[in-house]
């Protein structure tokens, strides 16, 4: 769980290896700019392997751009699309550490 302020904005839901994350609207809104849909609904965050992979197959796929894959925080990539109802689909994953890879 994350908070704002001391207020849950985001959970994760975890079976069998897949991970779900859901974000309040304010979350999407304070941290990352974005202007959730109309409905009373939240931002979902889907976790994957590579985030840039996944938002291209989205978008040749037909959904919509939100915001390109960015670096944030210390070590996630995120990029957003958007549902057929407007609200936000947060792709993220760990980066990977370059540094340790070149080491090992």
């Amino acid at each position: 769980m994350a908070e704002i302020d001391g207020k849950p904005v985001h959970y994760e839901l975890l079976l069998d290896g897949f991970k779900l994350g859901i974000a309040s609207k304010e979350s999407a809104k304070e941290i990352h700019g974005l202007n959730p849909g109309q409905n009373r609904g939240c931002e979902i965050v889907v976790w994957t392997e590579d985030t840039d992979s996944a938002i291209q197959y989205l978008i040749e796929n037909g959904a919509t751009m939100l915001s390109h894959p960015h670096n944030f925080l210390n070590d996630l990539r995120s990029g957003w699309v958007q549902d057929p109802d407007g609200n936000p689909i947060q792709i993220v994953c760990k980066r990977k550490n370059k540094f340790l890879q070149l080491t090992m």
